[in-house]
């Protein structure tokens, strides 16, 4: 009899036992199941211990999954795209950008390519000037699409449009990048009239109009809000635009299909998104890489390099064992700010060929990594806003091409472009993650995730 009430309950401790079990498996795959859009379907086959008490495990360690050792806020960190920094002055948030000894940010040269998108305008006035004065009034009218105040990208590129056409106003220190609203007339305060001479002849060049493209609901760089836009200034003062000018091509090229195209009005834009680069042979003036090839995999690069132990460098500036390694005239690197920048390259009709598929990878990046010396890793990286043209149809694609050369598991997080919170709201169980790639909504808001990661 007592072996039997022995017996009876040894079976109830093993079925608690794998009902505890179950219930933390279950626990295990949920926090951001549905909310992914790949990621989700392998298992965590990780066993404890296998990353030690170090904070970055070192290269070699053959699990995969994660570990109950590295506190969420010592496991290395990304920032992309939008870089920590303040909105309204652009003051980089040095506390975000080392958040801890592996927290990067990854981006592109943003004055860079706002001077190479302001020449490539200006060339291209200079090289048709026969033929676009349209209504032949001596004044080279452009309007221009902002795609959001607050924000550096934005701000250099709005800037390198009015420097390079004699267009821009001093304002503390710098040209003034706030939106003129209307001004056929010239008397914005933000602007003035600048000054072309071609074959002796001289022209002025006025920003007709310019306005930030946010929508109702308050997201920011809207195509939909610049198609909008494009239709209100054509019926107004039409004749008297001369070229469009855009922050980007998703909103270049909403005012390119809703007007630009049939009235043969060349617009520009920035990113190299694929529909963008085609349109090219359509008409569409240009448009500016900004290498986005190099700046995903610098993305996971970096991540990679940080949870193997190994010099952030390597794969980069060194060649690593596959031999991927990049050369430095496609990226630069400011220790100071703690950032990786892809340097940008001008896309015209003269090499747009070259740019008609924007989703494939970097080839002296492109060697896929040993798993045995790089075991999976499993990644939480979101995209601020699943709608936006060049996060959606260029960057996300090339960062899912890299992830499995770098043999990372990524959870790729969409948000709705407005609010922080339809994004961290999504991070609800970081201790399931090695690593975070992060690209917030507004620059300002880096305190957001820093504290989910902090508790």
């Amino acid at each position: 009899m007592k072996k039997k009430v022995i017996s009876m309950t040894m079976a109830v401790l093993m079925g608690l036992s794998l009902a505890a079990c179950g219930d933390n498996a279950d626990d295990s795959k949920s926090g951001n199941a549905g909310t992914s859009q790949e990621g989700n379907q392998q298992e965590d086959t990780k066993t404890e211990g296998d990353e030690g008490q170090d904070s970055t495990p070192q290269e070699g360690d053959a699990g995969s999954g994660t570990s109950t050792d590295v506190a969420n806020k010592d496991k290395p960190l990304v920032w992309f795209n939008r870089q920590p920094s303040n909105s309204s002055t652009g003051e980089l948030d040095q506390a975000a950008l080392s958040f801890n000894d592996h927290t990067y940010y990854v981006g592109f040269d943003a004055n860079q390519g706002a001077e190479l998108q302001g020449t490539m305008v200006k060339d291209y006035i200079e090289a048709n000037i026969d033929k676009i004065d349209r209504n032949g009034d001596g004044v080279i009218g452009y309007v221009l699409a902002i795609g959001d105040i607050g924000h550096n990208d934005s701000i250099a590129r709005t800037r390198g449009i009015r420097k390079a056409l004699g267009t821009g106003v001093e304002k503390d220190g710098d040209i003034d990048s706030a939106p003129v609203g209307t001004n056929t007339d010239g008397s914005a305060k933000s602007v003035k009239d600048g000054e072309i001479e071609v074959g002796g002849k001289k022209y002025v060049v006025r920003e007709l109009a310019s306005q930030e493209m946010k929508n109702s609901a308050g997201a920011t760089w809207d195509a939909a809000t610049a198609g909008n836009a494009i239709g209100t200034w054509s019926s107004s003062f039409g004749e008297e635009i001369d070229v469009i000018a855009s922050n980007n091509d998703g909103m270049g090229m909403s005012m390119f299909n809703a007007w630009s195209k049939d009235n043969k009005v060349p617009t520009f834009g920035y990113d190299a998104n694929s529909d963008a680069v085609a349109a090219i042979a359509d008409g569409y003036g240009g448009t500016i890489s900004q290498h986005a090839d190099v700046q995903a995999y610098l993305t996971l690069r970096v991540l990679r390099n940080a949870l193997d132990g190994v010099d952030v460098d390597t794969g980069i500036g060194t060649a690593d064992e596959a031999g991927n390694v990049l050369s430095e005239d496609v990226y630069v690197y400011r220790e100071e700010e703690r950032s990786y920048y892809a340097l940008n390259v001008a896309v015209t009709a003269d090499n747009y060929q070259d740019f008609t598929d924007s989703t494939k990878i970097y080839e002296p990046v492109s060697k896929q990594l040993d798993a045995g010396s790089h075991a999976t890793k499993k990644v939480w990286l979101n995209i601020y806003n699943a709608s936006d043209n060049f996060l959606s149809s260029t960057y996300q694609p090339l960062l899912q091409n890299y992830d499995d050369i770098l043999n990372l598991e990524v959870d790729y997080i969409g948000g709705d472009g407005q609010t922080e919170s339809n994004i961290t709201n999504r991070l609800g169980n970081p201790g399931q993650y090695d690593a975070f790639a992060i690209n917030m909504v507004k620059t300002d808001n880096a305190a957001s995730y820093t504290a989910l990661l902090s508790q």
